[in-house]
């Protein structure tokens, strides 16, 4: 047996460590002491949660505050940590703990889970993981309870404060409150506790080493460069949309001022980073509005981040090359650095394959799932993305879907966790065959 898993690749193991958790979560939320008195769970139901948690998507197909019970919703924040930070992560604080030294293929494995470049960097970055995410998190909390506390009282406020903290510094989407966290858009100050939790984390960590070390390099890497940008345009471009297309969140002008609309509109474009809090009702938001929604739930956060997603990176240097070719650049130049030619047909085939999966996905669900009256095709388009993505924002569908539904979107979240590359390179044993020969080129006709 030791000698069938030693023989497994690291994206192999990363995909069997998640498929672990998930179910050994699920068996666990099947308990009776995890749900609420009087509730049962299927098995179904329960191991959809555990994707959901350890996929950090938020799609669920039961209340979470009203069906699992204090110890259910432990466990749902531990798999929610988990799959923020990686599993391999807390497999190597075990070696740590245990004071066992990593072998190459722990560290490879711990290479492949945090898309390090190489080997040295792994014990610096994961120590570095640990503190910055924990401290992420606690400052988060702390700030919370002022708000929570005199809302829901010491104890309940703060494991509220708590439990929202981890959510979206994991860009979870799980909230645990009682009702919808629509009573939040009056709120402004967790509003903007909420969007620097979820930036934080849809970020990705090796872009707040290169900030927070900025005083002593000087030099922000290209990664981190391109992150930045690409966030700040999709946060920026996000946020004036919006107010073009929800006409300032006009249909909440009885409810709310100006001040908190705007603070609204701009939760609202930073949240389909994968968090999915829906503190405006989705049914309030227009068709266009809509769209760019599930546009920037498809591009998500950064790689080696808490979100998913095609990556902002990706859809950066696609931005980049398309713009050098209509120059007519051969090259795709940006702050003084070239990008390698290899990382521009990665990208390339990253965002092809993620596209060609999300229409077949959503082609099998209209064929399987029911389209409500008034409804159109958005209605499983949009969640189909939104499990992609991990973002865990829903229309409605994923508490109607049925068993085929529920397996086919358990895939997608865990798809879109694990990552393409992994699935591919892992489940469909995909392995790059150098050839030693070239074909002659020819030119053919295109546009």
């Amino acid at each position: 047996m030791k000698k069938r898993f030693s023989g497994l690749t690291p994206p192999q193991v990363l995909t069997l460590g998640f498929l672990a958790i998930i179910f050994v979560g699920a068996l666990i939320l099947t308990l009776p002491i995890s749900h609420q008195q009087g509730v049962h769970i299927s098995f179904m139901d329960a191991l959809f949660t555990a994707v959901s948690a350890t996929a950090i998507t938020g799609l669920t197909v039961v209340n979470t505050a009203t069906t699992w019970s204090l110890f259910g919703q432990i466990i749902l924040l531990i798999m929610i940590e988990i799959g923020a930070l990686g599993f391999m992560t807390f497999a190597v604080l075990l070696f740590a703990i245990t004071g066992q030294r990593m072998d190459l293929k722990a560290r490879l494995m711990a290479q492949q889970a945090l898309n390090l470049r190489n080997l040295a960097d792994v014990k610096s970055v994961l120590q570095y993981v640990f503190s910055l995410s924990a401290i992420i998190q606690v400052i988060g909390a702390v700030l919370m309870m002022p708000d929570f506390i005199p809302r829901f009282g010491w104890t309940h406020g703060i494991y509220l404060s708590i439990a929202s903290s981890i959510s979206a510094f994991g860009n979870a989407g799980f909230t645990f409150f009682d009702e919808p966290v629509f009573f939040l858009r009056n709120d402004p100050y967790i509003l903007l506790v909420w969007m620097l939790l979820i930036s934080a984390g849809s970020l990705g960590f090796l872009v707040w080493r290169d900030l927070l070390l900025f005083h002593k390099q000087r030099r922000l890497s290209l990664h981190t460069r391109v992150a930045l940008y690409v966030s700040a345009w999709l946060t920026g471009l996000g946020f004036l949309f919006f107010l073009f297309t929800e006409k300032g969140l006009a249909p909440l002008a009885n409810s709310t001022s100006i001040g908190h609309r705007v603070m609204d509109t701009l939760f609202l474009a930073v949240v389909p980073r994968t968090a999915g809090l829906e503190v405006v009702p989705l049914s309030s938001i227009s068709a266009a509005g809509l769209m760019i929604i599930m546009l920037l739930m498809f591009v998500g956060g950064t790689p080696g981040s808490t979100s998913g997603g095609i990556k902002t990176t990706t859809l950066g240097i696609l931005w980049l090359q398309s713009m050098a070719a209509l120059r007519g650049q051969e090259t795709v130049n940006f702050g003084g650095r070239r990008f390698s030619q290899k990382i521009v047909i990665k990208a390339m085939m990253l965002a092809v394959i993620s596209s060609v999966f999300v229409v077949g996905v959503s082609l099998l669900l209209t064929i399987t799932e029911s389209i409500p009256k008034g409804e159109g095709l958005e209605y499983i388009v949009f969640e189909v993305i939104s499990a992609f993505s991990t973002t865990g924002f829903s229309m409605g569908l994923t508490p109607h879907l049925t068993d085929f539904g529920k397996v086919v979107i358990m895939i997608v979240m865990f798809i879109g966790r694990v990552g393409l590359y992994t699935v591919m390179f892992s489940v469909m044993n995909i392995r790059e065959k150098p050839t030693s020969f070239q074909y002659p080129t020819e030119e053919i006709i295109i546009g």
